[in-house]
């Protein structure tokens, strides 16, 4: 059985929540007040509860946690879609990473809880 970090799903997770990280030290201190921590939190509990739910010793133990990881994604792109409206992220370049990144991990995640039999 492979580690968690060797999953795929774990490791775009971490990728998002690090690129989160990064980002919000360029942030202004009213960006960062509203937006950043938010999405800080958000980003940082998808991959902490992918892990959570893979360390579970019941399938549905395991599916509760990689649910709610699937709601903490959500949640950070809906804080990604505020700061690229409100002009917080800007970068074409930024904004395409974040995109790359989501376009992948959704159906990842997606098969990653399907694959979770009850």
């Amino acid at each position: 059985m492979k580690e968690i970090h060797e999953m795929d799903v774990y490791r775009l997770s971490e990728q998002l929540s690090d690129m989160v990280w990064t980002a919000f030290d360029k942030w202004s201190v009213k960006a960062k007040k509203t937006i950043g921590y938010q999405i800080i939190r958000s980003s940082d509990s998808i991959a902490a509860n992918i892990a959570e739910g893979y360390g579970r010793r019941t399938p549905a133990d395991r599916k509760k946690f990689h649910y709610y990881a699937r709601g903490s994604f959500e949640e950070t792109k809906a804080w990604l879609r505020k700061a690229i409206r409100r002009k917080v992220v800007m970068s074409a370049k930024d904004i395409a990473a974040y995109k790359e990144i989501i376009d992948e991990l959704g159906p990842k995640l997606n098969a990653f809880i399907n694959a979770t039999k009850l």
